[in-house]
């Protein structure tokens, strides 16, 4: 009986799962054909501790090492700055807390801006409340990008880093981390990157965007959830505190045994091109469903200029984004965080000047290689239900 009942809702599940339309790539992606096919063989054969000395051990260890040099060669870095974390999560907390905890001498202020990805705001919350870091949030202008002079004009004696993330992950903005690397070079300050949004979707090159430290991750690139990386310059020359500590591995920094199929995943990801070859498409999918928002009533929350045409943000007038996310067969995101005790609008939304009602109407599409241009116009036909 038991069984049977698990049956019908796996069935049930799986009906529901090819009746929904997903829309919501920015944030998760499903796994490439390239990258299931080679992770899961991983699982099977790769079972091997990398830092064993033994023939196993060994090869498990060479196959991770070819992939952090496809990573370190996808940015124009060496593999010896090529850390792997977690997860872009990770990544950030070692890049942002890691560095500045062993740099304490060289000044107790960061600059950071008030749209980073939550992640960011909570390192930066946490170590102004416990170690007394002064912290300095650059404000977006309306079209959600940050005024690279904004941020020079914050720098001081005393800043230690810089964290701007390349691209929101709200609105899909570009930000001028070119010119805010320059500044950062000049002053001899460490600049941090969180380009989660931002990897094989703009070419990036650590060196041209004098970048020090750059978090990526797999699973906004199609590979698995559960690995990322981060690029340290000169990682043998700079003084980094390690979050996770262990036995040795990854040069010390994070300690634990390298998920191997993991990383070999994360290597897939990388190396397809499925994601470059689709840009053109993803641009010309953005102007058709820009178009159709608007003729629709619908006002673009997003930039219209320096945006990654993956994301888009909306609003409707008297459309409600919270019951529409719930009950649609459309997923998305909406641009609320609802609790049982109150209901606040995004804060990135709340930053650009949105208002209460503005963005509680709010929602954010992200886009993919196998998203149509039919998906998005039954998207507006049920949205305009909603509204």
């Amino acid at each position: 009986m038991i069984k049977t009942q698990k049956r019908e809702m796996l069935e049930a599940s799986l009906f529901l799962l090819v009746e929904m339309i997903y829309l919501d790539f920015a944030a998760s992606t499903p796994l490439l054909p390239s990258v299931k096919e080679l992770m899961f063989r991983a699982v099977e054969e790769e079972y091997a501790n990398p830092s064993s000395a033994h023939k196993l051990g060994r090869i498990a260890a060479e196959k991770i090492e070819e992939v952090r040099e496809l990573i370190a060669d996808s940015i124009g870095a060496y593999r010896s700055e090529i850390i792997f974390t977690s997860g872009a999560s990770e990544s950030n907390n070692l890049a942002i807390k890691g560095y500045v905890l062993a740099n304490k001498n060289k000044g107790k202020h960061i600059i950071t801006s008030s749209i980073e990805h939550k992640c960011i705001l909570a390192i930066c919350h946490f170590l102004e409340k416990e170690y007394g870091y002064e912290i300095t949030y650059i404000s977006p202008k309306t079209n959600g990008l940050i005024d690279a002079q904004d941020v020079i004009d914050a720098m001081r004696e005393d800043t230690v880093l810089v964290s701007i993330m390349h691209v929101n992950n709200e609105l899909g903005s570009i930000q001028p981390i070119e010119t805010i690397g320059k500044a950062c070079l000049v002053r001899d300050i460490k600049f941090h990157v969180d380009a989660a949004q931002s990897y094989k979707k703009i070419p990036i090159d650590v060196d041209k965007l004098n970048i020090d430290m750059l978090s990526i991750s797999a699973h906004k690139i199609y590979g698995p959830k559960g690995i990322g990386a981060l690029y340290i310059r000169d990682l043998r020359e700079t003084r980094i505190q390690p979050v996770i500590h262990g036995a040795g591995q990854e040069h010390g920094l994070r300690g634990g045994t390298l998920a191997t199929p993991l990383i070999l995943g994360f290597g897939a990801a990388v190396t397809d091109e499925t994601i470059e070859k689709n840009l053109d498409n993803i641009r010309n999918l953005n102007a058709f469903f820009r178009s159709k928002v608007i003729e629709n009533g619908g006002i673009i929350n997003s930039p219209n200029f320096d945006y990654i045409p993956h994301i888009l943000n909306m609003r409707f007038p008297n459309f409600d984004a919270s019951q529409f996310v719930a009950n649609s067969d459309f997923i998305c995101s909406q641009g609320s965080a609802c609790s049982s005790m109150n209901i606040e609008i995004s804060y990135v939304l709340r930053e650009i000047g949105l208002n209460f009602d503005e963005g509680n109407q709010s929602i954010r599409v992200s886009l993919a290689h196998e998203t149509t241009q039919n998906q998005l116009h039954e998207f507006i036909k049920n949205l305009k239900k909603g509204a």
